[in-house]
């Protein structure tokens, strides 16, 4: 298949890329290579998938209308994995016109994108932080989703609704994943992996938000990666709206991807602290404005399609460690 990834020199972008490349199909990737953190990440994450011969990169924006609608048709794509978005909760609540540009008109120019060419089937990214104040847990897709606590969760339900009306409307077939806590090697420097592994190896302390008493479904990247692959493989037909008990016949399907095991933050923490061997700095810190209190995910629907969750967190932290003192050159702490 020839595949549009946006978002290719991002955390889970990169990843799918190569995956598909090794797979042997073509890849065009595109991304604006934004500062919200460390341009050098995204190009050393380019790196992984800039040598296969099927590969080809493209540095564009989404809101540049003209230019997308350009590659669209120019490559007649057969498939979209759309994961470019302004991410971070918090961030969100500080620059808020961001999520709406990226979020918003981005989702809006992959919808056209895909409309006007016969795209078979769109693949997004969506996010467990669209569950908000739900307090049924673990949290179905078949669960109402009316209570963001925070721009950027309001901004990815956006993106399910705007899609639902184009399959409706269109005919086409669209999947929204709702993503649960990713990590894994090449992650983001704004997660907490990444800062909690910097600040031990530093001796800075830690905020532990809600003191401590998060729970997160953390879901290590590798799965993440097979969960896409096997959702593009099995194209929606039709979708169960759980809020008025019917059967729709709009090609539009919502997965929850995650790995079925919330952990408590403090447990999380623990287990950094021995692959590292040393301790952490810990303050107890109030919930911070934005963020929820646990993530769990329902995977039945996924487990359908074939997919199941194979890394437990010692193993996927081990590899997320080993790959950031490697990468950041890190001899001794």
């Amino acid at each position: 298949m020839k595949i549009l990834v946006t978002g290719v020199a991002g955390f889970i972008g990169s990843h799918v890329a190569k995956r598909l490349l090794i797979e042997d199909h073509e890849v065009i990737g595109i991304d604006n290579l934004n500062d919200y953190y460390d341009v050098s990440l995204k190009l050393a994450r380019l790196s992984l998938v800039d040598t296969f011969s099927k590969f080809s990169f493209y540095e564009m924006d989404l809101v540049d209308k003209k230019s997308i609608s350009n590659i669209f048709k120019d490559k007649k794509f057969d498939a979209v994995i759309h994961l470019a978005a302004q991410a971070g909760v918090r961030y969100s609540i500080e620059n808020p016109f961001s999520y709406v540009d990226s979020n918003l008109t981005g989702m809006m120019t992959i919808l056209e994108g895909c409309k006007n060419n016969n795209v078979e089937h769109l693949i997004f990214a969506s996010s467990s932080s669209v569950y908000g104040l739900n307090q049924k847990i673990p949290y179905s897709v078949k669960d109402r989703v009316d209570n963001p606590v925070s721009l950027y969760a309001a901004t990815k339900r956006s993106g399910e609704l705007m899609s639902h009306s184009y399959s409706h409307l269109f005919n086409l077939k669209i999947t929204a994943l709702r993503f649960f806590t990713v990590y894994g090697p090449y992650g983001r420097p704004d997660m907490s992996p990444f800062i909690f592994t910097k600040s031990i190896i530093e001796n800075k302390p830690i905020k532990l938000f809600n003191n401590g008493n998060h729970k997160r479904d953390f879901t290590y990247i590798d799965d993440i990666v097979t969960g896409i692959l096997l959702v593009l493989k099995n194209r929606p037909s039709s979708n169960y709206l759980a809020q008025n008990k019917e059967i729709s016949s709009v090609p539009f399907k919502i997965f929850n991807i995650g790995n079925n095991k919330p952990i408590n933050l403090l447990e999380y923490i623990g287990v950094i602290e021995e692959i590292l061997g040393k301790k952490a700095i810990r303050i107890l810190e109030p919930m911070q404005l934005g963020d929820v209190e646990n993530t769990w995910a329902d995977i039945d629907e996924m487990i359908k399609v074939g997919y199941r969750p194979s890394t437990d967190l010692k193993l996927g932290m081990k590899k997320f460690i080993e790959w950031f003192l490697d990468f950041y050159a890190i001899k001794k702490y």
